[in-house]
């Protein structure tokens, strides 16, 4: 690894654990009194699980933002990924206050689903510049998708 990966991975990564930071929060304000009287599917995890999974998630792509940013931000395909990669990162950060925060589980899932469009999008857009990049965004993709899923099924039931 070199210094300029190893040095952008952890920035893009610092970034990551920034937004999850601010979304936890978010979560925190909600999760106490409204969060624990909805009704919800049977495949929720218990809710410890969901931290430790963001935690790799984020960590995830943010070495896959850095493996992109490695590759020069002049070049134009590494623009395109990376600014497909930060308006998801903010998509990401809205779902928690729009869910926790503001109580809107129906406007949360709007906004997942617009979260996981960018995600592919930015799966796309990665894969130009790096094979490696685009893969290490798979499994935050599939955990979108399940807490897709979760959202539909929770909105549904209350």
């Amino acid at each position: 690894m070199t210094q300029k990966l190893f040095l952008r991975s952890s920035m893009a990564i610092g970034i990551c654990l920034l937004f999850g930071f601010m979304g936890a929060i978010a979560t925190q304000v909600g999760h106490e009194i409204w969060y624990p009287s909805l009704n919800k599917p049977w495949f929720k995890p218990p809710d410890v699980f969901f931290g430790v999974i963001w935690l790799i998630m984020y960590v995830l792509m943010g070495i896959a933002a850095g493996i992109v940013w490695s590759k020069g931000f002049y070049h134009k395909w590494v623009k395109t990924a990376l600014y497909h990669f930060g308006f998801q990162l903010l998509i990401n950060g809205s779902w928690s206050l729009l869910f926790f925060g503001l109580q809107k589980p129906f406007l949360a899932l709007v906004s997942i689903i617009l979260l996981f469009i960018l995600i592919i999008l930015t799966i796309k857009w990665f894969k130009v510049v790096s094979n490696t990049a685009a893969y290490l965004m798979i499994p935050y993709a599939i955990w979108v998708l399940f807490a897709m899923a979760l959202n539909f099924e929770i909105w549904r039931l209350n």
